[in-house]
């Protein structure tokens, strides 16, 4: 067989994750903010399968870092296809950083990419806590001597305490429906079991956030005292009821039936904020094919 045959054999056959880890790195790379690019989790691992997430820590000049993010969604969305904003990950460990889970359309599909996003003078930290490969190196230009200090430290509390609005809450839903789906085609029951809490959660936060936003109480309680004295609150509260009812271990079927009610919750008691993902919802609803 001539290495040409093997060549598109290897093309025809390869994970599109591949394509979109190329297209991802020559993005990033091109803008000189950006002095490391490394791979991590499964891809770094070696453990990669054609379900597996594109998992970038991408290391940005200290002093244009606060910049970088504040363009990051949109980058993702006209670059890269991204429907969504990013969801700041709750999930990844605290490395210095940010992180962002973002679901982009590739290869006629989704498929998820997990941005870990960090100043520069904090690489050394990450690389030490996780396994990670670089395919990209370079030196940050010099510092002019009259240029300010960025205190990346300090923005990166300030964005992790800051308080989630609604529109949070949609996105936080709609992409942890998403990685709840590739656990059960994977078979990740225990993985599964986690990631459903986590939604139940987001659907409780929503309601909050819509209904009871000066809540003094934390997480679950006093909820039903808070939010189920109008109509609107009662009719959030069956639905919250029927998500924490569901298999605990979810099945497509039991998470094609929450992801309808969260939506149903969204559109009740916060439509603004579905008005302003309505064009997301709908292609998330497209590609994961929801009724």
């Amino acid at each position: 067989m001539s290495s040409a045959v093997l060549d598109a054999l290897v093309t025809a056959n390869r994970p599109d994750q591949f394509g979109l880890l190329e297209r991802v790195t020559g993005l990033l790379t091109a803008s000189p903010a950006v002095t490391h690019l490394l791979v991590r989790g499964s891809l770094a691992s070696g453990t990669a399968d054609r379900l597996s997430d594109v998992d970038f820590v991408v290391a940005v000049d200290d002093r244009r870092f606060i910049e970088f993010v504040s363009v990051l969604d949109a980058l993702i969305e006209t670059d890269l296809g991204g429907i969504l904003p990013g969801w700041r990950d709750t999930i990844v460990g605290d490395m210095g950083g940010l992180g962002y889970v973002y679901l982009v359309n590739w290869a006629g599909h989704l498929q998820q990419m997990d941005l870990y996003v960090v100043p520069a003078s904090k690489v050394d930290l990450v690389r030490e806590r996780t396994v990670s490969h670089p395919i990209f190196v370079r030196e940050p230009l010099p510092r002019a001597a009259h240029e300010p200090l960025t205190d990346v430290d300090a923005f990166v509390a300030a964005k992790t305490a800051e308080p989630r609005s609604c529109t949070d809450f949609v996105i936080e839903a709609l992409v942890v429906g998403y990685l709840i789906r590739k656990r059960i085609a994977r078979g990740q029951e225990f993985i599964a079991y986690s990631e459903a809490y986590l939604f139940n959660n987001a659907a409780k936060n929503l309601i909050k956030a819509a209904l009871a936003p000066t809540s003094r109480f934390y997480g679950w309680y006093q909820l039903r005292e808070e939010v189920g004295s109008t109509p609107i609150g009662k009719a959030c509260l069956q639905d919250l009821t029927a998500l924490i009812s569901s298999p605990a271990i979810p099945t497509l079927a039991s998470l094609t039936e929450a992801l309808g009610r969260v939506i149903a919750i969204a559109e009740r008691a916060a439509p603004e904020a579905v008005d302003t993902l309505r064009p997301a919802i709908d292609a998330y609803r497209f590609y994961l094919e929801l009724p």
